[in-house]
Parts: structure tokens; C-alpha cells; sequence
């Protein structure tokens, strides 16, 4: 029978992660289907098992540690020739005991844009793709505070380490967006961080943008994903949720989680209600609403990759 015609195998995965952002992938053992491949450690949820017992389990009997601190992450689906298989993915922050490879299974520390080790089973290619998006994702306030007092905030926030940034000036001509974009682009490149514009792809294209950022009304409007290097999406609600995860966008915006300076009244998802629309979704997601830097735990709590600020990213 193949993968795609049987019942798929549940599977709890760890992003094992250093605080330098470093992460673990082992080697498969010989005699182990895919018996040399790289991949994320993990193991099979037994019946009756939740997938986070499964996680500490199999580190535990695979690497001798017992793991503190797991947050849930993605859940992505993959057809493998052997089998079908349901990955659910957890960042893993924090440990107990030293890490070494009880079946004498080889293993290495890995960085972003510096993955060495090779090959890597295919269902893990996504997996490093959004492992390259930061935890923060800071929203353009121009608008609100004036061009020259934006570019000085990006400056300050992109020296304490934001790596990525949505310009979302809605009310700028296209020809003062252009210039805007590039003054912005030019100075986020100098820190190695992305910039995402919430316009056309062709301005993205001509101000030498990372990509774009899809308000929801355009993410509902497209049919394809948009022919650029980095797309995200903005999203309040399941049918949106799905409709991004159709297209293939890399990143979602899910709010308002809680309340907001500019839209007072307007009622918030609540983190409950985030956690239920972000179960087992396979894309990177960013809270968005009334979210400061010390939401970033809470967030990761409930499923998010991380936070998407606008007040919050600037010091408003």
C-alpha cells in the first residue's frame, strides 16, 4: 500500500535550538528507511499518546535529555514511498542532561544559511525555510510619527536586532511608496534583515524588496501566489487561514489577538480562540494585536512563530 493510501503515521518533531539560533539534526542509522539521511529528531506517538509526551519520550530513549521547555510549532503532512506521515513540530528551548546519541546515531549542530550536512529528508526542506523568519516582525508607523522619526526608529530597532520588517504605508502615492521603499530597503540590508511591502509585487520588484505582504482582502482576491522571493498574508479568520496555506504564502498574520490603540472597540481573538485557529497549521504565524515584546512567550505558548508589532516594534 502506498504512503498516500494509508492512515498517516503521527509523529512528534523537535526544532532543537541554542540561544545562538544553532539547531540539531541527526543522522538515520543503518538499516532505518532513508538510513543516512539527515532530519529533525523525533519519534512515532504511540496510541493514547499526546504528541508532546511523544516528543519528551523519544528524546529522552534517543538523546538522554529531558526537555523543559517545548513549544508547539507546525504541522506539516508529507507523502513518503513507505508511508504517509503527520509532523508535528516543537521548538524546544530548554533541556536537562547531556545530549548524546543513545543508538549511536550521528549528530550536528546546524545554522541558517549554513546547513552543511547533507542529504536532508525532503519533508524537512519547509521546515528549514521558515526557520530562517526571526521572532519579530516589525509594522511601519510613518504615518504616524513622520518619515525622518521612522527611518531614526528602524535604525535603532534594526541595531537591537529586528531582522524583519513590513512597510504598510497604505496612504502614500505610489511614486512617495517607491522612495520610501528604497530608503527603507537600503538601510534593513545593511543588518541583514527582510523587508516585505504591502503593495504590488512590481513595487517590491523595483525598490529590490525581500517580497511582499498581502492585506487580507488581496490574499482572498489571489489565486496563485504571487512571483516573488517572500510572501506574507494577512489573516482574522479560518477561511482566510486556509486560503493562505492553498497559495504557499511563507508567513501569516493572525489578529487582533487583543485589543488595539487603532481599533478601540473592535473585538480581539483572544489567545484561546489563536491557539484553536493555529492547531496543526503548517505556516509560520504572527500575532498580531496589542503585542509588545513581552508577549513574545505567551505567543510561542499558543502555537505562534512569533509576534507582529507596529506600536510595539518602535517603542510607540
Amino acid at each position: 500500500m502506498s504512503g498516500a493510501a494509508s492512515r498517516p503515521v503521527d509523529v512528534a518533531v523537535a526544532i532543537i535550538l541554542r540561544p545562538d539560533g544553532r539547531f540539531l539534526l541527526g543522522r538515520r542509522p543503518a538499516g532505518k528507511v532513508y538510513e543516512g539521511y539527515w532530519e529533525f529528531p523525533g519519534g512515532k506517538v504511540e496510541p493514547g499518546e499526546s504528541a508532546v509526551a511523544a516528543l519528551k519520550r523519544e528524546l529522552h530513549e534517543e538523546l538522554g535529555i529531558e526537555v523543559e521547555t517545548a513549544y508547539p510549532w507546525l504541522t506539516r503532512e508529507f507523502d513518503y514511498a513507505h508511508a504517509a506521515v503527520t509532523l508535528r513540530f516543537f521548538r524546544v528551548l530548554d533541556w536537562r542532561g547531556e545530549l548524546h546519541g543513545r543508538e549511536q546515531q550521528q549528530f550536528a549542530w546546524q545554522s541558517i544559511g549554513n546547513v552543511n550536512v547533507t542529504p536532508i529528508l525532503p519533508a524537512n526542506g519547509p521546515i528549514l525555510r521558515a526557520l530562517e523568519l526571526p521572532q519579530v516582525y516589525g509594522i511601519s508607523c510613518v504615518a504616524q510619527v513622520g518619515r525622518q522619526a521612522f527611518m531614526q526608529k528602524l535604525e535603532t530597532a534594526l541595531a537591537a536586532g529586528l531582522r524583519l520588517v513590513q512597510l504598510r504605508e497604505k496612504n502614500l502615492p505610489e511614486s512617495d511608496l517607491v522612495g520610501l521603499a528604497r530608503e527603507v530597503v537600503a538601510v534593513a540590508h545593511r543588518y541583514n534583515a527582510r523587508v516585505l511591502i504591502n503593495a504590488a509585487p512590481q513595487i517590491a520588484l523595483a525598490t529590490g524588496a525581500d517580497g511582499i505582504h498581502l492585506s487580507s482582502a488581496a490574499l482572498m482576491a489571489c489565486g496563485r501566489r504571487p512571483d516573488v522571493a517572500w510572501c506574507g498574508a494577512s489573516c482574522h479568520d479560518a477561511a482566510e487561514l486556509q486560503h493562505a496555506r492553498a497559495l504557499g504564502v511563507d508567513l501569516v498574520v493572525l489578529g487582533s489577538v487583543a485589543p488595539t490603540v487603532s481599533h478601540p472597540g473592535a473585538p480581539a481573538l483572544g489567545w484561546e480562540k489563536f491557539s484553536v485557529l493555529t492547531e496543526n497549521y503548517p505556516l509560520p504565524v504572527y500575532a498580531l494585536g496589542g503585542m509588545t515584546p513581552a508577549d513574545l512567550q505567551p505567543a510561542s505558548q499558543h502555537g505562534a512563530h512569533g509576534i507582529a508589532m507596529l506600536r510595539g516594534a518602535w517603542g510607540l
